[in-house]
Formats: structure tokens, sequence, C-alpha cells
């Protein structure tokens, strides 16, 4: 199989060759890939949430193609990224497909193969991870040359990176040899926590200009707290803002710009699960010279569309074993939409919150009408549960760290609001069905629902058409992903494989996790 060769032969033999047929030197385009850090769908002015300013990406949404029905992968950063990389599901990434894990050198990786065929990569900001991606043998980091020495001039409120992308994106630019592409990954850490806590009233934004999900009490800490939220989208906007500037005079319409989130906000029942404020992302794509602005595609496309769409934009054959597919065609308006009725999604091991590393695995199929989500194993809590100190330093810990965690975890909150507290800490039926039309928020499970009988059914049996035709190995009762180490410089990990001592444990609670690298 292609990716079990020798990557640059492989190129040699097909990338070069195919790219010489049709897009040579100036035609190539240019890529530059802008990924927020745990932001969800809707929250941009595009798509008419009116408490979050985002002008950057309503200008290349205005100016390119806005997606509707865009979804990650995978709701947790390394496995999404893995997913974006390789245009391949989590389970066909191998210990790619969790956080912390590595990246088998026999997956081609998009940005190598672009700079393979004469393409200069680079990144700012986070690329791929958290993990360790030379542990496997791996020789070149994921993304390109690293540019992360420019920061800030100026010291820049809590919670947000120091690294100044744009100016990182401006020296990767100079360097760029005369006469050659370029693909750029321009990772943001924001929106991801931690927040400067109450910076969202500070600036003047109103509690009553917040949509609260219905799986999250309706309180004036939870309202701050997703304020402070919009604060992190609205500082990603603004470079994403100083990134578009740079380009004005470099090639602007000839780049072909993506933006978007590598998986839902920090939140719970959000990121780390399979709902909707999970998976479903903002997207976003402009390429003046070759796409015509101004439109909506409702279509269904996932992150493992992007691999395939960068390659075939430059010319180049796409690796067999891809499960995505290219989203070219419908961005030049050369297919019609609807060509793509569902997508997957999937989880495996987020943090190290359930003794032994156990993973939660689980897998969810999305389609115009409903979420369909199975759980393999039900006996375990999603969450890590209340009794695990997780590698977050905190119970619950695939939870991040919050004031809306703390105020549900109060106990006279947990009472108050119960219907909320189970939904996003508690176990879960090893079947979940969901009419989005009916529930956006996804809370009234319909699995047990006699009325729901053929469609569960219907989407049960379509899930496992799938995960076999593309060997998922849950499908057959096999669990790889628990013996994956958990690669986190800190200490935690495979080492870490029993519930701390009562005294660390007092020490522990309530530790959110910190931005990371």
């Amino acid at each position: 199989m292609a990716e079990r060769i020798n990557r640059r032969e492989w190129i040699t033999s097909m990338g070069v060759a195919l790219a010489g047929c049709s897009r040579r030197g100036e035609s190539r385009p240019n890529i530059l890939f802008v990924l927020a850090d745990d932001m969800s769908y809707p929250h941009a002015g595009a798509y008419g949430d009116k408490a979050v300013k985002t002008p950057a990406f309503d200008r290349v949404a205005r100016e390119g193609v806005l997606f509707t029905n865009s979804y990650c992968a995978s709701p947790s950063c390394t496995p999404s990224r893995s997913a974006i990389l390789t245009g391949r599901q989590i389970w066909q990434v191998g210990e790619a497909g969790v956080l912390y894990g590595t990246i088998p050198p026999r997956l081609a990786l998009f940005p190598h193969l672009l700079e393979d065929s004469g393409y200069f990569t680079g990144y700012t900001g986070k690329g791929w991870g958290p993990g360790d991606w030379r542990a496997a043998g791996l020789t070149r980091n994921p993304t390109g040359r690293e540019y992360n020495e420019r920061l800030h001039a100026a010291p820049v409120r809590e919670g947000i990176d120091p690294r100044d992308y744009a100016a990182n994106f401006e020296q990767f630019l100079k360097e760029r040899p005369q006469g050659k592409p370029f693909f750029f990954w321009l990772g943001s850490t924001e929106p991801h926590r931690i927040y400067a806590r109450g910076a969202g009233l500070k600036a003047g934004k109103k509690l009553d200009e917040v949509t609260v999900p219905a799986f999250l009490p309706d309180t004036k800490e939870v309202r701050s707290d997703l304020l402070d939220y919009y604060m992190e989208v609205e500082w990603f906007d603004e470079q994403l803002g100083r990134a578009l500037d740079i380009l004005k005079s470099n090639e602007l319409d000839r780049t072909m710009i993506v933006v978007t989130s590598d998986n839902g906000m920090p939140f719970p029942r959000a990121k780390a699960n399979l709902y909707d404020c999970g998976t479903r992302m903002p997207l976003a794509i402009r390429w003046r010279d070759r796409i015509a602005g101004g439109r909506r595609i409702e279509d269904f496309v996932s992150h493992i569309d992007f691999a395939p769409t960068f390659l075939e934009a430059a010319g180049m054959a796409v690796p067999e074993g891809t499960a995505g597919g290219s989203l070219l065609r419908r961005l030049e308006g050369n297919e019609p939409d609807r060509q793509r009725d569902h997508v997957y999604t999937a989880m495996e091991r987020h943090t190290w919150c359930r003794p032994d590393g156990e993973t939660y695995p689980m897998r969810g199929l999305r389609t115009d009408s409903y979420l369909y989500i199975r759980n393999f194993a039900p006996e375990r809590w999603p969450t890590g549960g209340p009794d695990f100190v997780s590698s977050n330093k905190t119970f619950h810990g695939d939870v991040d760290g919050s004031p809306t965690k703390d105020f549900m975890a109060d106990t006279s909150n947990e009472k108050k609001y119960a219907r909320e507290y189970e939904l996003c800490f508690g176990k879960r039926p090893p079947e979940e069905l969901y009419d989005v039309a009916a529930d956006p928020y996804e809370v009234r499970n319909l699995a047990e629902d006699a009325e729901q009988a053929a469609t569960l059914a219907r989407l049960r049996g379509t899930m496992e058409a799938y995960l076999r035709k593309t060997g998922d190995p849950l499908i057959d009762g096999n669990d790889p992903w628990q013996a994956y180490a958990y690669r986190q410089t800190t200490g935690f990990g495979a080492s870490f494989n029993s519930a701390l001592p009562e005294e660390e444990r007092r020490k522990a609670a309530g530790r959110g996790p910190h931005k990371p690298e």
C-alpha cells in the first residue's frame, strides 16, 4: 500500500508527475490553514451569533464559502489533528488517535507530501499535539518548520498565548524561497482554557447576550464563563485578521485560506464528547483565484476531507487508504451541494482519567435529522468519574477545569441542577439517539422510544457497516488504544495507573488544566 513505501519515492513517482501535468510553478496555490483550539459552531458572526464579534472569519466566509455542517473527526486535540494531517479516521491512525500519543511513520502526512513536491512548509503556535511525534520514529515535524520565536510586544491578559502568530507568519513569508508555493499552519491556542475570569464583563459584554446550551445551568456564573470564552474567540479572530492583512500584499487571492477549529468549546458535555457542541465546527474557505465568494454549503463535510482537498489543489495524487474526499469540485461549483448526508465521529482516550488508562470508546453518526452515538463501554464514566484524579489534577478529568465546572460541582448546585449535572457528568447507556431538529442541544435520548426503533436499527446498521469497511477494531471487540502510552512530559501516563493518596487528592481537587503547548 502507498503509505508503506518511502514517502519521497512515492511523491517523486506520483505526486510530482501529476503536478507537472496540471499546476506547475506559480499556478500551484499557497495554502494558509488557520486552526482555533476548542471553538464550537455557531460562535461566529457569519452564523448569526450576535454575542461574539468575528470580522475576520466573517470576511473569509463572505469572500469565500461558508460551511454549515462541518465536523471534526474527534473532539480531542491530538486525534483531531491526526485526522486532519492524514485524511483518516482516528481508528485508522494507531497511536496518533489518542491525546498525548505519537505518530506512526507509516502514515502519509499531507504537509510532508506538499514539502516533498516543492512546497515551503511551516507552522506557528500549536501544531500537531499534544504528544511526542518523534517517539515512533518520525523524523520531521508533522506540520513543517517551527516559527514561534516572535512574541507579543506588550503583555497579554491571562490565558492568552504570548506567541505572536501573525508576526511569525510574516517571518515565515520572508524566509520563503522565491517562486515556491507555501503551506502554513497557523495554530492558535485560543479559545482553549485557561481564561481571564470576568474578562467578558470587563470588556462590556452583557450576560443577557449569551445563549446558554440546554445542558448547562442558566446562571450568571455560567453566562459569565461563556462571555470569557467569547473573548478568546475574538482574540483568535484578531490574529486571523492580522494574518490576512499580511497576505494583502503577498498573493492573498492565490492563497487557499481555510479557517476552522480542532474540536468544541471547553465546557461540560461539549469538548471530549460526540454531541454537536463537541464536534460541529465553524468552517470558511476563501480562494478568490478559483472559487466564487458569497456561498453557503450545507453538505456534510469532515476534517478528514482537508488532506485530499489540499493535495488535489496542489495537483497531487491522494495516498491509498485516505478516508476523506476532496472538497475542491464543490468549492469550485462543479458539483452540486448535498453530496454527503452524514459524517462519522469518534473518541477513545482524552485525559488519563480512569484507572490503568481506561478509554471511553465512542462512535458517532450525524445525519441531517439524527445523531446516533454508540458507547462501547457504558459501565465506565464518560468524564472519568468523581473518584479518580486525572492527569489534569482534577476529578471528572475529561471536563476541563472552569468556573462552570466549579459551579456545577458544588453540592447545593448539584442538587438544584440535577438534570444538567446528570447530562454533563453521569454515566450513559450503550446507545443514544437524538432528533436534532426538535432537540438541537441533544438532551432527550430517544434510543428506547419504540417509535424510533426503526430509525435506531437503520443508523446502527449503517455505522456497523462503515466501521467494518474502514477496519475499526472496536467492531470486533478489540481495543488497542488502552495499551498506548500516555506521553505527557509531566510524568503522568502509563506509570499513573491508580488513584492518588487521599492527601494528594485533596490538593488536586478543583485544579484545572493549563493552556497547552
